[in-house]
């Protein structure tokens, strides 16, 4: 079997079982407040129309250097980062502005580092593919394929060895399970019981190869059960399945258990970067995965559990609307770092002074 057929039957089966566990689980929307279903909502809502408008602001010339956009993939960040307590820590990789908007960081401090303005979250020196925000303990934005693993198992070795109670959740992609660093943190988290949650997001074709062209074994989660640590699939795309399955994991590890991993299987609609050609699939899948658009179908439970309203998403998306607006006049506004200061934090003098 060729690997474009393999990797062609892998993603038939995964929309074929994504459906299936759609229409077998129990429906959530009931369980919703009308409150917790429009924070989600807006959550994705908030990524997206932020996502939109860096294009717009990357074709315009505004922004440089790359762009990874998260359009697609809302509902992994809307429904897994507020399973975290304020104490938790966040590694994610550099298609990370979703994480960042979902765990606190001011819009404004993000529209500025994509600006490489000094009043960005990373002094405008990291730019798209480095947020960081210590407030929040938010640690990357890592651009570096599956850097982020060990700086995680990092965090967690230093939280056990040190009494404390606190989870670290480590986000990567699909491409990252080709790396070392894959198995080396996986094997080191279950050696040691470490308190971090594993979190692949699976969206198929890491930077332009499909996922069973350049692994054996295209079922991530197969791979995490090969370390001894608790492994499951998630739809990604279904923010409820999301926010589901991130708790229970965070609460298991939170418990002394040791760590979890979680594959979201999920979709980015845009390009790898903005400079991507994207010849590696069809326009004909992504218009078939965009009808499973997870703000849209979410819009769509909400409506049918008449939990949402029409001047419901109007208020939601002209606040989203004013919030981006005022982002884009502080990115505009704010100043340069000077230039006396470009050597700052680059090199250390440790010459001794006698």
């Amino acid at each position: 079997m060729s690997s474009q057929h393999r990797n062609e039957k892998f993603i038939s089966n995964y929309k074929r079982n994504a459906d299936n566990a759609r229409e077998k689980r129990d429906d959530m929307t009931p369980s919703l407040t009308r409150e917790q279903g429009l924070e989600l909502l807006r959550q994705m809502l908030r990524i997206r129309r932020f996502e939109e408008r860096a294009a717009e602001l990357y074709q315009l010339g505004k922004i440089h250097g790359f762009l990874h956009l998260y359009i697609g993939e809302e509902a992994v960040a809307a429904g897994s980062i507020p399973s975290f307590t304020n104490e938790d820590a966040i590694v994610a990789t550099y298609r990370e502005h979703g994480h960042a908007l979902v765990r606190g960081t001011s819009m404004n401090r993000l529209m500025a580092e994509l600006y490489g303005k000094a009043a960005g979250c990373a002094r405008g020196r990291g730019g798209s593919m480095h947020f960081f925000d210590a407030s929040r303990r938010f640690y990357g934005g890592l651009a570096i394929v599956a850097g982020g693993l060990p700086v995680a198992v990092g965090l967690a070795l230093a939280d056990k060895m040190q009494g404390r109670t606190r989870v670290t959740g480590c986000y990567f992609g699909d491409g990252a399970v080709a790396e070392g660093e894959f198995h080396e943190s996986l094997n080191l988290a279950a050696l040691w019981k470490l308190p971090v949650l594993f979190l692949c997001e699976n969206n198929l074709y890491a930077m332009g190869t499909a996922l069973a062209r350049h692994q054996s074994q295209p079922d991530i989660a197969a791979k995490a059960k090969a370390y001894a640590m608790g492994a499951d699939t998630v739809d990604g795309m279904d923010v409820l399945a999301v926010e589901k399955a991130t708790g229970r994991a965070v609460e298991l590890i939170r418990n002394g258990n040791g760590p979890y991993f979680l594959e979201y299987r999920t979709y980015r609609f845009r390009a790898h970067s903005m400079y991507d050609a994207e010849l590696y699939r069809t326009k004909d899948e992504v218009s078939e995965w965009k009808r499973r658009d997870p703000i849209a179908t979410f819009e769509q439970a909400l409506r049918q559990a008449r939990l949402l309203r029409d001047e419901d998403l109007q208020q939601i998306e002209a606040a989203i609307a004013t919030e981006i607006e005022e982002a884009v006049a502080f990115a505009e506004a704010a100043p340069w770092e000077p230039i006396e200061d470009l050597n700052k934090d680059v090199c250390t003098d440790v010459r001794r002074k006698t």
